[in-house]
């Protein structure tokens, strides 16, 4: 019993010296190495700990219920990699040296990590609403300073842990370098997450197979029927008429925002385009899918070329606009469970409207990072709109949102006085960024984008007088 007690002692100092070492070298003091000492066990227990720290953090970025998604433990490893050789190259020639140090090193560094995610945690709380005290506006500027703080002083922590293993030199230099790489790898290389909202539950009281597609013979038969009788729908164009022909794709069926919105633009391009006969939508929606065409890849590609077919490709113009959430990477998301709906890209889209000859266009996405879309669209013939640059998120793409806030301000708001898509597009960007503010946005304004075509100009003129005169 003595025997135990004592080591259960020894366990306690040691654990005490490595807490004690982590929390030195994570405010920039020399820890004391002397004596510390790591085993197999012990080292595969801090990595199942940052490993299950991590996945705790990413769930608290997700409200409310959500799917685990274990595909994406294989990815977001090159930064750790990084770091590992960063140890290792600071025990190659230095006070710690040998297959021993580098590990002491190594778990120092996972310490100092764990040490820092109380502090994430309470960042989350505080942008989740935990703190309701807390304003809108304080939460927005401490997310727009505090998370960049504590990566900063995590990476100078990481690198001044390790480079004082080693004399000045070319040596610690590269250990530096090689630090300062692993961070910037783990901020900017995308990574899939871990979580993901789970799209079948529904709020309180809601049936959860009632948001759910039900993938039946009655609703496959219904859903060729509805391609068929929309696109020969299709009025065809009025000679010596600008025509506007308008496509809405909203292929996230997660999310009812996007359904909305592709409603709002449908009838508005109806109402202040004169493009009564000449819309039609594709939306994944449980809701509509005996009604509406699914929002397939193939189904735009078809939309785009039966409108080619219709309109008069030397006068007519073709409004495309898509909603969804968006990558990094410039995928638009696709979801419709059980069917297997692939995302869409640019170079999808441009291909499409390439073949099919349409040669005036104005292209509106509502996703983040959707600022990527535009050097693959740039063409003379057109104008086209983005939610959000190539390096930030749009906003209010959520389950509580009844728009997305470029879909409000752009469609519900300022094209409802003005039938210019630029000066609606100038006025929504100064909306935006001031309700964004407000919202206590995380990661900077979402800077919406537009860019035009030399040619399409003219063309938009054109049809602007003549709607000004002929429509209220």
């Amino acid at each position: 019993m003595q025997g135990m007690l004592e080591q259960n002692r020894t366990n306690m100092n040691g654990l005490t010296r490595w807490v004690a070492a982590a929390l030195r070298s994570a405010v920039l003091l020399r820890p004391a190495l002397d004596g510390l000492r790591i085993g197999p066990l012990a080292l595969v227990l801090a990595g199942v700990l940052m490993v299950a720290g991590s996945l705790g953090l990413q769930r608290l970025y997700v409200p409310g219920p959500a799917h685990f998604y274990w595909q994406a433990l294989g990815g977001g490893w090159l930064a750790t990699l990084l770091l590992a050789l960063a140890c290792w190259m600071a025990s190659r020639r230095g006070r710690e040296e040998g297959p021993d140090g580098a590990v002491l090193l190594a778990v120092l560094w996972l310490q100092q990590v764990l040490i820092s995610w109380p502090v994430w945690a309470a960042l989350l709380v505080v942008q989740q609403g935990g703190a309701h005290a807390v304003p809108p506006e304080v939460v927005g500027a401490i997310w727009q300073v505090l998370p960049w703080v504590l990566v900063g002083w995590m990476t100078l922590a990481a690198t001044v842990l390790l480079a004082r293993q080693v004399e000045p030199g070319v040596l610690r230099g590269g250990v530096a370098a090689v630090v300062v790489l692993g961070a910037l790898a783990s901020l900017y290389l995308p990574r899939d997450s871990a979580w993901y909202p789970d799209v079948t539950a529904a709020s309180a009281g809601e049936d959860l197979e009632g948001r759910r597609l039900r993938l039946n013979q009655e609703v496959l038969e219904a859903q060729s029927a509805a391609v068929v009788s929309t696109l020969q729908g299709l009025a065809p164009q009025r000679p010596g008429v600008v025509d506007v022909y308008a496509i809405t794709f909203a292929p996230f069926s997660g999310e009812d925002v996007f359904r909305r919105e592709s409603r709002l633009v449908n009838e508005l391009m109806q109402e202040r385009f004169d493009a009564r006969g000449r819309t039609l939508s594709l939306i994944n929606h449980a809701d509509t899918a005996a009604e509406l065409p699914w929002a397939t890849g193939l189904n735009l590609r078809r939309a785009i070329a039966r409108v080619a077919n219709l309109m008069d490709r030397d006068e007519d113009l073709l409004f495309i606009h898509l909603t969804s959430h968006g990558a990094r990477n410039g995928e638009l998301a696709a979801e419709f469970d059980p069917l297997e709906v692939a995302p869409l890209t640019p170079a999808e889209l441009r291909e499409w409207l390439d073949d099919a000859g349409v040669r005036w266009r104005v292209l509106s996405v509502s996703a983040c990072y959707s600022g990527s879309w535009l050097p693959e669209l740039a063409h003379p013939g057109t104008l086209t709109m983005t939610a959000a640059d190539a390096t930030h998120t749009s906003y209010g793409c959520g389950r509580g949102s009844e728009l997305t806030y470029f879909g409000r301000a752009m469609y519900a708001e300022q094209l409802r006085r003005t039938r210019s898509f630029e000066s609606a597009h100038e006025a929504a960007r100064k909306v935006i960024e001031q309700r964004e503010k407000e919202a206590g946005k995380t990661d900077g304004y979402s800077n919406p984008q537009i860019q035009v075509g030399e040619a399409i100009r003219p063309k938009l003129a054109e049809l602007s007088t003549r709607l000004d005169a002929a429509l209220p």
